[in-house]
């Protein structure tokens, strides 16, 4: 375990979801820009983001969750019992297949996008809030395509449902937290070529990902919530 008070790291985030694709490429950032990582995978199974943990000298604590099962997130609350973090961010999340609609998916498929997109990153972030100091920042990956206002194409729609499902519990999280100092934070960080953003996608991670966190450390000491891209813009909801 690391010793966070014997280190002058420039912060120290608690990343879910970090085994690839923008949560692997935030952790390995983060740890350039000399921040303390305490990065979450799902299982024991070794993954990429134990070789970033082995170039990083010890910048990169890994910690497991599964976030769709509430005995991890508390269990992983009890681990972290007595650390303080500047950041919460929830990275993980799911999609089905894009071209699924509500009149093809079935009802199990649909509560597991759900669940995993909506549900949970909440579950997470109720569970771990007390973890984050009073004036830092918890914010959680949500998409453009959770904008129902800039829905004119329609497609990907349980996905879209998913993450505008998200903001709304995001939203009323920050309801009842309104006089509260942390800054709440929703993550649009566009189209990336990623496992879930596919090969056809304009901007890769290691383009995208310095500009997504730029945004997140950023909104550190600005209390409220916010929906913003990856440039700073706010999003409509």
């Amino acid at each position: 375990m690391i010793d966070f008070s014997q280190d002058a790291a420039v912060g120290t985030i608690l990343l879910i979801g970090a085994s690839k694709g923008p949560g692997l490429a935030m952790a390995g950032e983060l740890a350039k820009r000399q921040w303390h990582v305490v990065a979450t995978v799902r299982g024991t199974a070794r993954t990429k983001l134990h070789d970033l943990a082995d170039e990083h000298g010890g910048r990169i604590e890994i910690e497991t969750v599964d976030i769709t099962q509430p005995d991890q997130i508390a269990a992983l609350h009890d681990r972290l019992s007595g650390r303080s973090f500047d950041i919460l961010f929830v990275n993980a999340g799911t999609a089905n297949m894009k071209d699924e609609t509500v009149a093809d998916i079935s009802a199990d498929e649909f509560a597991r996008v759900l669940v995993t997109n909506a549900l949970s990153p909440m579950r997470v972030i109720e569970d771990l809030a007390d973890l984050v100091r009073a004036n830092g920042l918890i914010g959680v990956m949500s998409s453009g395509q959770g904008s129902i206002t800039d829905n004119t194409s329609g497609r990907h729609e349980v996905y879209r449902s998913s993450k505008s499902a998200l903001n709304q519990l995001m939203r009323s999280y920050a309801a009842r937290h309104c006089d509260e100092a942390r800054a709440l934070l929703l993550m649009a960080p566009g189209w990336i070529r990623t496992d879930l953003g596919g090969p056809m996608a304009p901007i890769g991670v290691e383009e995208s990902i310095p500009k997504v966190l730029d945004v997140i450390i950023g909104q550190q000491g600005k209390p409220g919530l916010q929906y913003l891209d990856r440039d700073g813009n706010t999003v409509h909801w």
